[in-house]
């Protein structure tokens, strides 16, 4: 307990099915920044279970998903977010009335092979870091 460690942000990742970036979105940040990122995942149209290459992906880097499944987009979720990072290719203004939203275009790799589930989860990572290093900062000013 050091007096400098930064607050928890909420943070919802949301994706088509729930069951690849989303998922991938949520586990990375968990792994890598548990110390600013209390993650969440949701799909607008959930699939109702990880794809298993998403979950080879994942564990050939040794990032855990124990406890995640996949879920839909309920109000629950939307409310206990204090940001939505959303991945679904769809219109934030449109799912998310009152919430600071970041849209992330990220090409959906379900159905595809393990080298593209790679590049995504690589792609994600990258963001990932860069959101958890933003929100280190803010969450370090004058809280």
């Amino acid at each position: 307990m050091t007096e400098s460690q930064p607050q928890l942000v909420r943070v919802l990742f949301v994706c088509v099915g729930n069951c690849v970036r989303s998922q991938m979105a949520e586990a990375i940040a968990r792994h890598s920044a548990s110390d600013v990122i209390e993650p969440q995942s949701a799909g607008v149209h959930p699939l109702g279970f990880i794809d298993p290459t998403t979950l080879a992906v994942l564990q050939s880097r040794k990032i855990s998903t124990d406890g995640q499944y996949s879920k839909g987009l309920h109000a629950q979720h939307v409310d206990w977010a204090e940001l939505v990072v959303n991945m679904s290719g769809m219109p934030s203004t449109r799912l998310f009335h009152h919430k600071s939203v970041e849209d992330w275009e990220i090409a959906d790799p379900f159905g595809e092979g393990i080298e593209t589930h790679g590049r995504i989860c690589d792609d994600i990572s990258a963001r990932v870091a860069t959101l958890a290093e933003r929100l280190r900062a803010q969450t370090g000013e004058g809280k």
